[in-house]
């Protein structure tokens, strides 16, 4: 059988490397996507709807599990597989709600079982999505924080010839430029010598999220959501006249608001 798969994972070695053994070991297996994190993995399943998408759990911004909990709406016949570091928490929930996950670094004889599981259950229909999503609130309430470095509390920023110190509490939103990233506030813009994507590591996931692979608000700072006919999302900001557009895949992430 002709599938067609995605893969998410921010590490590019480990990428190619899943890239090359999916080659080897699932020859029929046609990639048509290779992302580097999770906000192009859901413009990505949004535009080629692949049959499988296998995503790293942990990536910056917009995680791998928000990316399967927005596939109901985004690519809603994928199949996803988990990939994962080591965590035994998070192994025990995937094998307990019948969840495919391959762990890092990915062994042949896994993939392989990985293989036969995701036929079987491409043969038996679409994906169960009210166990995908089950699984999703259990990990989600309770298994463990990654260590990570507290995140950032302020930036520094040029504006002119001028450095200006930013909290972080004062942006309203991030923009891409090219190499570089637009840091708007109430009063103003100011350009940060970090690219987009970098700067997302850094930031309070609880605070800032992406709406679009080039804008990241502070969520403090919108002040409405709407949605148009087509899907396509626009925010409305507290302290600036212009509004923002959400790419339709991103809005699946704000069910509920």
């Amino acid at each position: 059988m002709k599938l067609d798969a995605l893969i998410a994972e921010d590490e590019e070695l480990l990428r190619q490397s899943l890239v090359s053994q999916l080659g080897q070991l699932w020859p029929e297996l046609d990639i048509v996507a290779e992302c580097e994190d999770g906000a192009e993995a859901l413009e990505a399943l949004a535009e080629h709807q692949p049959d499988i998408a296998f995503l790293d759990i942990r990536m910056p911004g917009i995680t791998g599990l928000e990316v399967a909990r927005a596939l109901e709406q985004v690519s809603p016949r994928t199949q996803v597989v988990f990939v994962t570091a080591y965590d035994q928490y998070a192994i025990d929930a995937f094998e307990q709600g019948a969840i495919d996950y391959l762990l890092k670094p990915v062994a042949d004889d896994r993939l392989l079982a990985t293989r036969q599981r995701v036929m079987a259950r491409m043969q038996a229909g679409r994906p169960d999505n009210a166990v995908l999503d089950q699984l999703l609130r259990q990990l989600a309430q309770r298994a463990p924080e990654a260590s990570a470095a507290p995140p950032l509390a302020w930036i520094t920023a040029s504006n002119g010839r001028d450095t200006r110190l930013i909290m972080l509490e004062d942006v309203v939103y991030f923009r891409a430029d090219s190499k570089y990233t637009v840091v708007v506030t109430a009063e103003g813009e100011s350009l940060l010598r970090t690219p987009l994507r970098e700067l997302l590591q850094a930031l309070d996931a609880q605070r800032f999220r992406q709406v679009h692979r080039s804008t990241i608000v502070n969520m403090a700072a919108v002040a409405s959501v709407t949605r148009d006919d087509s899907g396509r999302g626009v925010l409305r900001l507290r302290s600036r006249s212009e509004t923002l557009p959400v790419s339709q895949p991103f809005m699946s992430l704000f069910r509920g608001m």
